[in-house]
């Protein structure tokens, strides 16, 4: 796997993977950018928001759960001093659908947490990553 940036102007760059995908980067304009893009640091909190509600949708679907949504927030801390390392993280899973079990959302989660869930393997080795879930009924 390999990725790389390439600088547009300013603070922009212009990000690619192998999988041919583009995305900006910029800084906001307090540190010299056009507020254009992403800061790397989001993209951190998406990575991990992203690969989390990829294990639980598919396990959620696999226990046969009738799930019409799910939402994955997600919300960081980082340290005052340079470098801003995350230190404290929170994922919040929203799931809606019809008649959700709660102990297969949880085990759902679990699993993604603790065997699947490549970025958040990595993210909880220099922060404390809580999560929470709530299940909204729908008609």
């Amino acid at each position: 796997m390999a990725a790389s940036v390439k600088l547009e102007t300013g603070m922009r760059f212009s990000g690619t993977a192998d999988s041919g995908h583009t995305l900006v980067l910029d800084a906001a304009e307090a540190a010299g950018g056009e507020n254009a893009g992403f800061r790397p640091t989001e993209l951190l909190l998406i990575s991990l928001a992203g690969c989390t509600a990829m294990d639980v949708i598919s396990i959620l679907r696999k226990k046969r759960q009738d799930v019409t949504g799910l939402e994955v927030r997600t919300d960081g801390n980082r340290s005052e001093g340079h470098p801003k390392v995350y230190t404290d993280i929170t994922i919040e899973y929203i799931v809606s659908g019809r008649g959700i079990d709660p102990a297969a959302v949880e085990r759902a989660i679990e699993l993604s947490t603790e065997t699947y869930c490549t970025v958040e393997a990595m993210l909880k080795k220099a922060a404390t990553i809580t999560t929470s879930y709530r299940i909204i009924e729908v008609a």
